[in-house]
């Protein structure tokens, strides 16, 4: 019988591929369910699967570098939000990868996949470090080259997630503990701090135009100055007027 491990730090999504691949693979038994990195590496090692769906952005450590762990013959899926630029570097070092939000019919033609190499090289060892590695340093950016950005936010309401593409989100407001996400259909909570996303957003599509507000330049409609001299910006989808602070007031000069 076929083992396999499932590491996401999101519950939910973990049932969902384990009931998934429930109906689409009987004879797989799922022996393990990881909620991080570090219980996902020492559950490899405990239960030594034949396969382990991992996520790549898991607390402790992340899929890439559970899979450099692997010393035995279990072989890697990984499952990620990431964009094209990191799913080609995958490609050179996995089983087969998996973008978020994962369909049915995408996971059946996974699992054809995999029954096929298993049933072909069922103990061959894991194809190891120098191509993960590799993988790995891809996806760090080196000093002044621009990190990869964000393609899909990922706001969790209760036990469902929610993947909101990044050209739908019209902006970006920190509230509190947390940083709402605006879309024209309702509104995300996430934990992400402004400073981070900013990090991450591409800087031509998003700019930040107040300590607590990142804005998105597809949904810009107009700028207004009041009778005080300040800047605000309506945007395409949302009701109400946002304020620009005077430290980037400079940005909109040239508009």
């Amino acid at each position: 019988m076929t083992t396999a491990l499932i590491a996401d730090d999101e519950p939910h999504l973990a049932r969902f591929l384990r009931e998934q691949l429930a109906a689409l693979w009987p004879e797989l038994q799922i022996v393990a369910t990881a909620r991080n990195g570090l219980e996902a590496a020492a559950a490899i090692d405990e239960h030594e699967p034949d396969l382990a769906f991992l996520d790549i952005r898991m607390p402790g450590l992340t899929g890439l570098e559970v899979a450099q762990g692997i010393e035995g013959s279990t072989r890697v899926v990984f499952v990620t939000a990431y964009d094209e630029f990191a799913v080609q570097a995958f490609e050179q070092a996995a089983l087969d990868y998996l973008l978020k939000p994962v369909t049915t019919e995408r996971l059946g033609r996974s699992v054809q996949r995999l029954r096929a190499t298993l049933e072909m090289a069922p103990t061959a060892p894991a194809e190891p470090d120098a191509r993960l590695a590799s993988a790995l340093r891809q996806l760090q950016p080196t000093p002044g080259s621009p990190a990869p950005t964000l393609r899909w936010i990922r706001a969790s309401a209760g036990e469902v997630t929610h993947q909101v593409p990044i050209n739908e989100v019209i902006f970006f407001r920190a509230d509190d503990k947390y940083t709402c996400v605006h879309t024209a259909a309702r509104e995300h909570l996430i934990r992400t701090p402004i400073a981070e996303l900013a990090a991450q957003l591409d800087p031509n599509e998003f700019w930040q135009v107040h300590r607590s507000t990142l804005i998105s330049l597809a949904h810009l409609e107009s700028t207004r100055r009041d009778e005080a001299s300040r800047l605000w910006l309506r945007l395409r989808g949302h009701a109400h007027e946002l304020p620009v602070s005077r430290a980037y007031v400079h940005l909109f000069k040239a508009m």
